[in-house]
């Protein structure tokens, strides 16, 4: 019972702390679905270009959209004419940032764990991008018929007000998006607080080292795992706290929300082996030389981690966090409620 209770206490700290920051990135990202115009994003990704793939890159950024999640839209978008160096960009980007997890980073790795991601996440993209421009050829794309409103289903033409976009992007934040991330996120957050309550500091340093031994034993569990980008955020923490050096903390951030085995089979399936070949080299390629360079400027700064990076301090749960905590709890359990019913019928 002590042990149950240890890591409750753990896992609800972690919570805590990252709760504010993550209602408030699903309320941006409910937003960015029913305010952002589709249409408008792909006329901007049809050419094999150096601008098509930054712009593409820079439009998953803040996704809250998952390895598995990102694939009809990534599929959408190439059916109404986006280059495959533009989707490959998107395909990166996208999965390992997004408004949420970007706030929850912030949370409990503080600002400049925040910008390097941010910064890997584009230049990843881009990689991607700019290798399948030299090395695909792009067929043309399948357009799409009639355009359909994401939010009702009918003709784009039909116009909303603002009042139904604002409904339609707090069904999406809190009830559709809660459905596909929730459960990672409350998974993720209980195996931080099972890592920080069990894990001692002598097990890391001893088993998985440090530098490239450790970027590498991250990389190999984190490339096959489904796991979303905020739900990795108090795991690659919890380890950090153990010894995990950045790097490697860096590398499971960077590469275990950017693939899993079902996406990638999509993607061969999809756009072809080669491009598979392009995606996963772009990832690992970047997840490690990212990976390095943290560790090298986290060394010659000086810097270190400790909990008082997690916001709040080592003591109790503040009441807002508490407060938050509470909620984003009830919001997971009332969308896990509502894709059981669904199931049922």
């Amino acid at each position: 019972m002590e042990v149950l209770l240890g890591i409750i206490r753990e896992s609800w700290l972690l919570l805590t702390r990252m709760s504010p920051y993550l209602l408030f990135g699903f309320a941006a990202a409910g937003l960015l679905h029913a305010f952002m115009d589709t249409r408008r994003i792909t006329a901007h990704l049809g050419e094999r270009s150096l601008v098509s793939v930054v712009k593409a890159s820079l439009i998953g950024i803040p996704l809250p959209l998952c390895s598995c999640g990102v694939l009809p839209l990534a599929a959408s978008l190439r059916r109404e004419g986006a280059s495959k160096g533009a989707i490959l960009s998107f395909l990166i980007s996208t999965p390992t940032t997004g408004v949420d997890s970007i706030f929850a980073t912030y949370s409990l790795l503080g600002w400049f764990f925040t910008a390097y991601r941010v910064l890997a996440s584009f230049a990843a993209g881009v990689l991607s991008g700019l290798l399948a421009n030299v090395l695909l050829k792009d067929d043309d794309a399948v357009k799409a018929g009639v355009p359909r409103c994401k939010m009702c289903e009918m003709a784009e033409e039909h116009g909303h007000s603002f009042v139904y976009k604002a409904k339609s992007a707090f069904k999406y934040a809190f009830v559709e998006l809660m459905t596909d991330t929730g459960k990672w996120l409350l998974a993720g957050v209980i195996i931080g607080g099972t890592i920080a309550y069990f894990v001692p500091e002598s097990f890391v340093r001893t088993f998985m080292g440090s530098g490239l031994r450790a970027m590498l034993i991250m990389l190999v569990i984190g490339i096959p795992m489904y796991v979303c980008a905020s739900g990795s955020i108090p795991i690659a923490a919890a380890l950090m706290l153990k010894g995990l050096n950045p790097g490697a903390a860096f590398v499971f951030l960077f590469a275990g929300p950017a693939t899993n085995a079902a996406g990638m089979a999509v993607i061969g399936g999809q756009l072809g082996r080669k491009a598979l070949a392009i995606y996963l080299f772009s990832i690992v390629v970047c997840s490690l030389a990212m990976g390095a360079l943290l560790d090298f400027l986290w060394n010659a700064a000086g810097m270190t981690f400790s909990l008082t990076h997690m916001h709040g301090g080592e003591g109790a749960a503040a009441w807002p966090g508490v407060v938050c905590g509470t909620v984003l709890l009830g919001l997971i359990v009332n969308a896990y409620l509502r894709a059981r019913v669904r199931s049922e019928k």
